[in-house]
């Protein structure tokens, strides 16, 4: 098995000034060794950029390669694309500056990927933690609540991908992900791949899903029920909230009429017809209605 590839780390960094240094830590503390480190601050309004200068000098002695930008802001879909043309891995390992990678996340899936060429993409289970770095769990609506009330205890319970509650057991197939983003986060994938797939959209919102709709055409994923990430959940942050209802929505609408052609020439015809009628047909209507009717907003 390869043991020196060359890995990309790429964090698009965005008013983590609080953060930064821990995600950046997190990647210095890695047990495998053959690591390039590629942040670019994306315009914060606050001293990310000043804590990433800081930790250069320890940087630079840890990685083979490291760079450290900032630039106007631009938003996720520019910084992303940007980050994956600087890269020279092998692989890359993508990672938000407000989250935490466990010491031996990449030696674990690099070695998943070097002993499997025909899978494109492997990633753990992910731990929750809040803004002071603890560990908590979800309940419903993925609202924090103690331990003993939890009714999911990381991220993969929550996407239902672990035993015996696996209900995505052809993980990262094309057919899977027509339904939605599943996969965790903390993903190791492979940079050749990636960049073989169909080039990325301007305009479609959600960068992570549209991701793995090109990429998961190109090979086979592989999930490992081992918590591998830690994964930052804000308070701020709620699927229950209507302006992130309203903005999946569209994010569903774009997706699905960007892959229309491809998926009524490669088999997934009814697939793609069955997701549309859920979310804009007359299922998505009737579901409104009983909703308004129930007093739902």
């Amino acid at each position: 098995m390869p043991t020196d590839d060359l890995i990309s780390v790429t964090i698009p960094a965005y008013n983590h000034e609080k953060y930064v240094e821990e995600c950046i830590r997190s990647i210095m503390a890695q047990t495998y060794q053959n690591i390039e480190l590629l942040i670019i601050d994306d315009g914060s309004k606050d001293g990310t950029f000043v804590k990433m200068r800081e930790l250069k000098p320890e940087c630079e002695k840890r990685f083979v390669r490291v760079v450290m930008e900032t630039q106007e802001n631009h938003g996720v879909y520019y910084t992303g694309n940007k980050l994956f043309a600087m890269a020279n891995g092998k692989y890359i390992y993508a990672i938000a500056s407000d989250d935490v990678a466990k010491p031996d996340a990449i030696e674990k899936l690099h070695a998943f990927l070097a002993e499997n060429p025909d899978y494109v993409l492997a990633v753990g289970d992910d731990e929750i933690i809040n803004g002071n770095s603890e560990r908590v769990y979800w309940g419903k609506d993925r609202k924090i609540v103690p331990e003993s009330e939890a009714l999911y205890r990381t991220f993969g319970e929550d996407m239902h991908l672990n035993e015996p509650d696996n209900k995505h057991p052809d993980f990262g197939s094309y057919a899977d992900l027509l339904k939605g983003n599943y996969i965790p986060n903390g993903y190791l994938y492979s940079r050749r791949a990636m960049a073989e797939s169909e080039p990325p959209v301007e305009g479609i919102l959600l960068e992570d899903w549209f991701m793995h709709i090109r990429l998961c055409k190109k090979g086979k994923y592989k999930y490992i029920p081992e918590i591998l990430f830690s994964y930052r959940w804000h308070e701020t942050n709620t699927v229950s909230n209507p302006a992130f209802k309203a903005k999946s929505l569209e994010i569903f609408r774009q997706i699905y009429e960007h892959e229309k052609e491809y998926c009524f020439t490669h088999g997934y015809k009814k697939q793609w017809k069955r997701q549309w009628c859920k979310h804009f047909g007359w299922r998505a209507k009737w579901k409104k209605l009983r909703d308004f009717i129930r007093g739902k907003k």
